[in-house]
């Protein structure tokens, strides 16, 4: 059974309201010999305060609440999440994930229910969250403010085919019900990457994971194309409709993916695609939380890695 304060008062042969007090930061008020005697009696039963005490002295709680967009992602979430959770708990913190359905009304819903300590999101904020965190006093943060992460992945993913030799590049995003937060900025991360190369814009084109929309997408493109893609879910299905047409990888159609999956190590051939160091990603998110309600503010930003994970298909 969990220690109570009533415990450690009686370990310390002292009043609850004593050691009430002196738990909840009053030791000012008595002796040092009796603070001591609380505290050691804690250490030894392992009393950790209760968090429905914390939360009602402090007005919010330990919860620091993950606002996932409507989007998709590849099988590379819980590895983010994992390690977040896990730094976060090291700072006394505990996440909770909560995924938008485009309606800050949900939003408001979670901070009134919990009273978190701050909100992260993968994704900037609209005008209503901002209200809602404003009026709800909730710090908020999200993993975009200070980075054009999108934009460099776009770029990096050109760049690496340009250095491959294909002189047209095609941008394919995922079309799909959710939104999408993150293809415009690596869409604009292609598009500036080859002006600066000299080389035409690249072709935008949207495909579904299936077979026909893959080969209707490939069928506007020319051999010697070299195709940046939204992530490694969207390249795989380009890689099997090059396959149906007949054509050859790389020597007719370049493809780069994005998130370093399973699958794009078992492909044949294994697909060239993007990764980043994912413990780096749970820190920098760690730190953000900590900056936003006002602890160890002078963190260093951990570098993401940001690298490409070479294959064959470019």
């Amino acid at each position: 059974m969990a220690v109570t304060s009533a415990d450690v008062a009686r370990r310390a042969g002292l009043s609850r309201a004593t050691v009430s007090q002196i738990l909840n930061g009053h030791d000012h008020r008595f002796t040092a010999d009796t603070a001591q005697r609380v505290r050691q009696a804690a250490r030894e039963l392992d009393y950790e305060p209760s968090a429905a005490g914390r939360m009602l002295r402090r007005g919010s709680s330990d919860f620091i609440v993950a606002l996932i967009p409507d989007t998709t992602y590849g099988s590379n979430l819980q590895d983010i999440f994992d390690p977040l959770t896990e730094s976060l708990a090291e700072n006394g913190l505990s996440l909770v994930l909560h995924f938008s359905m485009g309606s800050p009304g949900s939003l408001d819903r979670i901070l009134s229910g919990i009273k978190p300590r701050a909100v992260l999101s993968l994704r900037p904020f609209s005008p209503e969250e901002r209200q809602i965190l404003t009026e709800r006093e909730v710090p908020g943060f999200d993993t975009t403010t200070d980075t054009d992460f999108d934009g460099d992945i776009g770029a990096l993913q050109a760049q690496h085919l340009i250095a491959r030799g294909f002189q047209r590049l095609a941008f394919v995003h995922l079309h799909d019900r959710r939104s999408d937060p993150y293809g415009p900025g690596r869409e604009r991360g292609v598009v500036n990457a080859c002006a600066a190369a000299g080389l035409p814009s690249p072709r935008v084109l949207w495909i579904a994971i299936d077979r026909s929309s893959a080969d209707e997408a490939l069928a506007t493109l020319e051999p010697g194309t070299g195709i940046v893609c939204y992530n490694d879910d969207v390249a795989i299905a380009l890689m099997t409709a090059v396959e149906r047409r007949g054509w050859r990888i790389p020597a007719d159609i370049g493809l780069i993916g994005m998130d370093d999956t399973p699958l794009a190590h078992v492909m044949n051939p294994p697909l060239t695609t993007v990764g980043y160091d994912l413990a780096a990603a749970a820190r920098l998110a760690t730190n953000a939380a900590l900056r936003a309600i006002g602890q160890n503010t002078d963190l260093p930003s951990p570098d993401l890695g940001l690298r490409i994970i070479d294959g064959s298909s470019c």
